[in-house]
C-alpha cells in the first residue's frame, strides 16, 4: 500500500511540475480568453460627429450640466426636428434660459450629445 501511495504522489509530483513550463495556449480567432489580451474583442467606440442647429430651450438644469432643446432638423446628423436633452459645460449655458431662440453646435458619439456652442439666435 506505501509503494502504491508512494507510486501515485511520484507520478502527481511529475505531471504538476511538467505543467510549470508550459506557455498559455492562445485564443482561438473569435474567441475570448477573458483578459486584457481580447480588447480587439471589444465594440469600438463610435465616430464622433459635430452638428449644428437652431432650436428654442426648454429647460437647463445647471446642476447636472444638461439642457433641453426644441430643435429644427440637423442635417450633419441626420436628424429631424424634435426635442432633446444633451450635456453641457457651465460656461456654455451662462446667460442662456428657458424660452431662448438659440443657435447651438453638438458633438454627437452614437449614444450622448454634448452641446459645445449655445448661442442667442439673432432675429
Amino acid at each position: 500500500m506505501k509503494k502504491s501511495l508512494l507510486l501515485a504522489t511520484s507520478l502527481a509530483l511529475v505531471a504538476t511540475l511538467g505543467g510549470c513550463n508550459q506557455q498559455p495556449e492562445a485564443a482561438k480567432p473569435g474567441e475570448s480568453r477573458g483578459d486584457a489580451s481580447a480588447m480587439s474583442d471589444l465594440p469600438m467606440p463610435a465616430e464622433m460627429k459635430h452638428g449644428k442647429g437652431v432650436g428654442t430651450v426648454t429647460a437647463i438644469d445647471t446642476a447636472k450640466g444638461t439642457v433641453t432643446l426644441d430643435h429644427g432638423d440637423i442635417t450633419e446628423l441626420k436628424w429631424p426636428a424634435m426635442e432633446m436633452g444633451f450635456s453641457a459645460k457651465p460656461e456654455v449655458l451662462a446667460g442662456s434660459k428657458v424660452g431662448d431662440k438659440v443657435d447651438f453646435e453638438i458633438d454627437w458619439d452614437g449614444t450622448a450629445g454634448t452641446v459645445t456652442r449655445l448661442t442667442k439666435a439673432e432675429n
